[in-house]
């Protein structure tokens, strides 16, 4: 068992407040997580990624994805090691939203072949229709076009792809029976079943009224629809709706080969643990700044005990809640930061200049709601880095 949670340690710092006051802090006693994989699982559980941008290349952030890729394949390897799959170059790796689609395929190529080389580690890897840009798509065939291209990319590199949601056909896209003509065309392609990512408006807002109405009712029918009669090519679907009975109805509705992936940042331990029906397996951001209480958690309800799985990741919640809070489509500047506290990188600079997407308070919050629920791995490197960035946003230690 992981060790007990003292009430204080010694480390303590000042942290802005939202009454503009200073607080001195200190930091509760961390809890020690496995760095690997303690015992078998019985969920299949994805970290969808970040990646590591290089600070030192000579390349302009909003411009250009310069990728630390020793730093980034590292970081999969972590993951890996706590018994997680990767789920790569999703929008948590600023798919189309700072690395195109060029960087994103030299990304999956490095991660598919670093999965091989420790005997076919997990990962499956995000084919779309990014390369295509929105305005540039005049037709159905089009878009579809767009995916093979991206398909036959991934699995020439010999991965597993994830289908994701297309901007290009959110917006061309008249009605639900142009969703089925893509996706039926583009699913009876592929070699070996799919993942499906039905991402929400919340997270891009480009994907606003997907599969073809703004009725979130009659969209789940459509997907649905979609799912079941190809279910002999899907191995699952990710929702990320953030509306946990939304995603309860669905699995209940799915084909029984079909798995559901929760993408639900809000509420994914209640979602994991599942009821009497059924449960959901994770796709899960957030999953890339948890990892160690991830993979302990799951290793605890895999081994029967509820109680210490919802004592590790029933106390990441409000940390995710936070990170993932309203524009959640900032939530990755909350994952860098995570991953530059624990140290997993030296720096807390991302591509597309996103980590000036967060206030210092939204930061600060973090750090108190990472601490609280023991997910700093370092106490000391984490409170020494925190002083480092509120030096530089104004406040001293």
């Amino acid at each position: 068992m992981n060790k007990p949670v003292l009430p204080v340690s010694s480390y303590q710092l000042k942290l802005p407040t939202a009454n503009r006051s200073i607080e001195t802090y200190r930091l509760a006693a961390s809890r020690a997580f496995p760095a690997k994989l303690q015992g078998p699982l019985n969920r299949v559980a994805f970290s969808a990624a970040h990646v590591v941008f290089d600070p030192l290349a000579d390349a302009d952030p909003w411009l250009t994805a310069a990728v630390d890729w020793d730093r980034t394949i590292a970081f999969r390897e972590h993951v890996w090691n706590l018994g997680l799959g990767v789920a790569e170059a999703m929008d948590t790796a600023q798919r189309g939203m700072g690395l195109d689609w060029p960087t994103s395929l030299e990304l999956i190529q490095r991660s598919v072949r670093a999965a091989k080389a420790r005997g076919n580690a997990l990962v499956f890897s995000g084919a779309g229709t990014d390369h295509l840009a929105a305005e540039d798509a005049k037709s159905l065939d089009d878009v579809i076009r767009a995916y093979e291209e991206q398909i036959a990319a991934v699995e020439k590199a010999g991965g597993r792809i994830i289908v994701m949601a297309s901007r290009a056909l959110a917006k061309i896209g008249r009605n639900p029976d142009d969703y089925v003509k893509v996706y039926d065309r583009v699913l009876s392609q592929v070699r070996e079943p799919v993942i499906i990512h039905w991402l929400g408006d919340m997270f891009d807002p480009a994907l606003a009224n997907y599969w073809g109405t703004p009725n979130l009712d009659a969209a789940m029918d459509v997907a649905v629809g979609v799912i079941n009669t190809h279910a002999a090519k899907v191995d699952g679907v990710k929702v990320s709706l953030l509306d946990k009975q939304r995603e309860v109805d669905m699995r209940r509705r799915l084909d029984r080969g079909v798995k559901m992936y929760t993408g639900d940042d809000f509420n994914y331990a209640e979602l994991i643990a599942g009821d009497e029906v059924g449960f959901s397996h994770a796709l899960l951001g957030i999953f890339d700044a948890i990892a160690p209480a991830a993979s302990y958690a799951l290793s605890r309800l895999a081994a029967g005990d509820a109680a210490g799985f919802h004592d590790v990741l029933g106390p990441t919640v409000p940390l995710s809640r936070h990170i993932f809070k309203a524009p959640t489509r900032f939530y990755k500047t909350g994952i860098v930061f995570m991953a530059y506290l624990n140290g997993h990188q030296d720096h807390f600079t991302m591509v597309g200049g996103q980590e000036s997407t967060r206030s210092t308070l939204h930061l600060a919050e973090l750090f108190r709601l990472a601490d609280k629920a023991g997910l700093l791995a370092n106490p000391e490197l984490a409170t020494r880095r925190m002083k480092t960035v509120l030096s530089l946003r104004g406040i001293e230690a």
